[in-house]
């Protein structure tokens, strides 16, 4: 996946989109569109067929309007990237949830977890400069009030949260690319290795690759698939919130 970093254009400019404070013009006829439509075909766009294919022409063409038209609306690709990031962020829930704090941090995963999977082009953008919108202020705040008041300092806070997005986006990746591999090549995985079980069983050796070939075959009757991205993200997430567990238990 090639990766597109968010902060990399005009930051005064994109903070201006993403909290609505650009300059309206007093004169001229009326705008033809919105930055919020611009934004939502360009996020349509990267759904179906990925950041790659996602420009400042490509969405003009679908609105049937000039590149330098688009242009009136938001200065660029970069910072086009940075409100789609903002925009996508909105659709976490965010609900209230019950109990204590590991079913609030293990709700978080789940939730950015599913953002993934309706957004698979999420995982082609570095976030190192996110842009600080509405929404990931609020994503933030949301995600560091599931660890308000359990006995981490701030910046023990900012870490767990930071683990736990961490593993999600890890995790999230081997289930997004096992799809895609699904939808390019027609065939599930199941199908893939039955496929190509009479070679396997001539180049398995047990006696040589004794653990590989035990566990191996233990995961593939249990999953019929080398690996299962559902069983694979339940079991992580579980060990992640164990770590912490331990972290406020030690205290």
């Amino acid at each position: 996946m090639n990766t597109e970093y968010s902060g990399s254009g005009d930051p005064k400019k994109s903070l201006e989109l993403l909290w609505g404070l650009q300059a309206r013009p007093t004169r001229g006829p009326k705008p033809a569109l919105t930055v919020e439509q611009v934004v939502a075909t360009a996020v349509r766009i990267a759904d179906a067929e990925g950041l790659a294919a996602m420009s400042v022409r490509r969405v003009a063409d679908e609105l049937g309007v000039g590149a330098m038209t688009l242009y009136r609306y938001v200065p660029g690709k970069a910072e086009l990237l940075d409100v789609m990031l903002d925009t996508v962020y909105g659709e976490l829930p965010r609900g209230v949830v019950k109990g204590d704090w590991r079913a609030k941090l293990d709700e978080v995963a789940r939730e950015n977890r599913q953002l993934y999977l309706n957004h698979p082009w999420l995982l082609q953008v570095a976030v190192s400069r996110p842009p600080l919108g509405p929404h990931v202020m609020a994503k933030y705040e949301y995600e560091l009030s599931a660890i308000e008041g359990i006995g981490l300092d701030d910046v023990e806070m900012d870490a767990a949260v930071a683990l736990v997005n961490g593993y999600v986006h890890g995790a999230v990746r081997s289930a997004v690319e096992a799809r895609q591999v699904i939808l390019r090549s027609g065939i599930t995985d199941k199908e893939w290795w039955l496929a190509h079980e009479p070679l396997l069983e001539k180049i398995a050796d047990a006696q040589k690759f004794p653990l590989a070939s035990r566990v191996g075959t233990t995961v593939g009757q249990a999953f019929d698939a080398p690996y299962d991205s559902e069983h694979g993200f339940e079991f992580g997430l579980a060990r992640v919130l164990d770590g912490i567990a331990t972290l406020l238990k030690d205290r």
